[in-house]
């Protein structure tokens, strides 16, 4: 079967799926509820353990997540298609306003974009800085031998080999988190590119799925590009440090991008919608973020209602501790204390 033909099919049965309730006749003679997401595949792994643990303890629900980016989650749920959506960007004001039904954004953990690299022979971790890798991903520095990385790794012997850039397709959360980043660093890219979920990278090959996008950098000596911090340890890739706020080269880790959201924790709101990218701090990571889940304040039926506030109350709780088990930053203590309020209300 074509790769073409294939992406047909599993967006019929994304569509099929997520335009109706699924009830399914358990063991014990129950309806089991399947609730139906579309989101970013950063979080997927931690999202399908989620489903799993919490369907061992509500055997009554289950959870079927669709990893098929921030911009396709959130055109569904404010289309009213779907239980709840997730991605790395919030929703703009003026789509919210304009939706079907109102929609909550909640914060799920903290997540790190990691910059992952393909330079054979390269010992030691390299140290990159935000300008540097704006022009990286501008096509400015075009040579891992350039003078400005070469003055960020003294010592380190850096190979003469062309660097290739290699990003997300459109309407991608992590392009999102990456270009809000950059924009913040690097004027020129603020004014050429800008924050976006699909920027217009000005050079490189654009891929659509994690895993492919990282397949891919294996395969390409000089290879450069970004993805969530837990899939590096996932498919043996190698990240570099990065200069944050305060001029120290950080690597991205569970407690790094934690002190980046402690940093900014005096800024956020009850939408949580703040960045938390290039935040001040020594130990904090510069390239963090939320992850959010798009709730519809109103489920389409009262037992589908109660089963995603279900949901959200045990990711909450139970959910914090599997993701830190599993490597990823939990939220912080007042922001759990909010977004556990905001869900209580979803009906």
């Amino acid at each position: 079967m074509s790769a073409h033909r294939r992406r047909i099919l599993h967006v019929l049965a994304v569509s099929f799926f997520a335009c109706m309730p699924v009830f399914i006749e358990n063991g014990f003679g129950q309806d089991v509820i399947t609730l139906v997401a579309t989101g970013s595949s950063l979080p997927e792994p931690l999202y399908v353990a989620w489903g799993d643990e919490f369907h061992k303890t509500q055997p009554e629900v289950q959870l079927r997540y669709l990893a098929e980016g921030t911009a396709e989650s959130t055109a569904r749920i404010l289309a009213g298609t779907g239980d709840f959506g997730g991605g790395e960007a919030p929703i703009p004001e003026k789509q919210l306003s304009a939706a079907k039904q109102q929609v909550i954004e909640l914060p799920t953990i903290l997540i790190g974009l990691a910059v992952v690299y393909n330079v054979p022979g390269l010992s030691g971790t390299l140290r990159l800085s935000g300008p540097v890798v704006a022009n990286i991903f501008l096509g400015k520095i075009t040579s891992w031998r350039d003078p400005e990385i070469a003055r960020l790794n003294p010592g380190m012997k850096l190979p003469d080999l062309a660097i290739k850039v290699l990003h997300r397709t459109e309407g991608k959360g992590s392009s999102y988190i990456f270009s809000d980043y950059l924009s913040k660093v690097s004027p020129e890219f603020q004014s050429k590119v800008g924050k976006s979920v699909s920027p217009k990278w000005p050079v490189g090959a654009s891929i659509a799925r994690t895993l492919d996008l990282l397949e891919q950098l294996k395969k390409t000596p000089g290879a450069i590009t970004y993805t969530e911090m837990n899939w590096v340890d996932k498919t043996s890739s190698v990240s570099a440090a990065i200069k944050n706020a305060a001029g120290e080269f950080v690597r991205p880790n569970a407690k790094s991008v934690g002190e980046a959201a402690s940093a900014m924790e005096s800024k956020m709101t009850q939408g949580f919608r703040v960045s938390l990218t290039n935040p001040p701090g020594k130990d904090s990571y510069p390239i963090a973020s939320f992850t959010w889940l798009y709730v519809p304040e109103h489920a389409i039926e009262p037992a589908r209602g109660k089963a995603v506030n279900e949901f959200l109350q045990w990711i909450y709780g139970k959910g914090q501790e599997i993701a830190r088990d599993r490597g990823y930053a939990p939220l912080p203590v007042s922001v759990l204390t909010k977004a556990k309020e905001k869900a209580a209300t979803i009906r």
